[in-house]
């Protein structure tokens, strides 16, 4: 039995979960379980790892083509509701603060944004396509203005004041701290696994460098194999993303749940895992 179970989770522990036989709830078995979940990174994993991460690392997608799916209203990553890992983990993000500004990269026209203005939060987001912008505003009846960015050539800021949220329509790397400072909360939700995964390092670098000291970044991730399906989105394991944040931020895995549907199935995968992290400097 022992033997079986072993050959299960070899399978599936390469891609950052476990699957359990029901009915086995022997305390043989879960202590197994629980001494191979705690083993160190062993050199075959990490070469499991690389050689996964491999089959995206010269996946790129130009920001035209972004731009040309919103166009094309080819958009089944926007989700009309707001996010169920946002919800469930609210109260760790803002840990007791009020009025925290939050700052969402690759924002499209997510309704979490007013879902927080409307809480008395400020929001600023970074979205390439201004119809995602122009839609965010008009769907939620909110009247914006429109201005040019003096420090981002040929960029824009849309704004509402009322709900404190301003939207740069421009390339993500070419925001900075400069432009609107740093921010006590980030949620990233389909950002990190969108950009191209040659890109990772200066995401993290641009990241880092928006993170008030008492910032609280929530982060969603993605696990499947990556065999199977190109993206995006993008396979992005626990173990990169101890390698991208870690030297100077600890990493927190919230929750971690099957998010596995049809669309996921029409990609090719058996498997489809969402994890959420929380993501904060370490003290000095």
């Amino acid at each position: 039995m022992q033997m079986i179970i072993y050959q299960k989770i070899q399978m599936t522990h390469r891609l950052g979960f476990v699957t359990l036989y029901a009915g086995d709830s022997s305390w043989t078995t879960r202590a197994y379980i629980l001494r191979l979940l705690c083993s160190p990174l062993t050199a075959d994993r990490q070469a499991n790892i690389t050689s996964m991460l491999g089959q995206q690392a010269d996946r790129v997608m130009a920001l035209g083509e972004w731009e040309e799916r919103w166009q094309q209203n080819k958009i089944g990553f926007h989700q009309p509701e707001v996010h169920k890992m946002l919800k469930n983990n609210i109260d760790k993000v803002l840990n007791g603060r009020t009025g925290v500004r939050f700052f969402f990269p690759l924002c499209g026209k997510a309704v979490d944004m007013k879902w927080l203005a409307d809480m008395g939060h400020s929001v600023v987001g970074v979205e390439i396509s201004e119809k995602a912008i122009r839609q965010f505003f008009e769907e939620n009846n909110m009247t914006y203005t429109e201005e040019p960015v003096p420090a981002i050539p040929g960029a824009k800021v849309y704004k509402n004041s009322e709900k404190n949220i301003s939207l740069y329509q421009c390339d993500l790397y070419n925001f900075s701290n400069s432009i609107e400072g740093q921010f006590g909360a980030i949620w990233d939700r389909g950002s990190l696994v969108a950009i191209n995964p040659g890109d990772r390092e200066k995401y993290a670098a641009l990241i880092i460098s928006l993170m008030a000291k008492d910032c609280r970044y929530l982060l969603e991730t993605l696990l499947y194999n990556p065999d199977l399906y190109e993206g995006p989105p993008f396979f992005v394991p626990d173990e990169q993303l101890h390698s991208l944040f870690g030297s100077s931020c600890d990493i927190e895995l919230l929750q971690s749940v099957d998010a596995m549907t049809d669309l996921q199935r029409q990609w090719g995968l058996d498997k489809f895992t969402q994890n959420a992290h929380l993501i904060t400097p370490k003290s000095s």
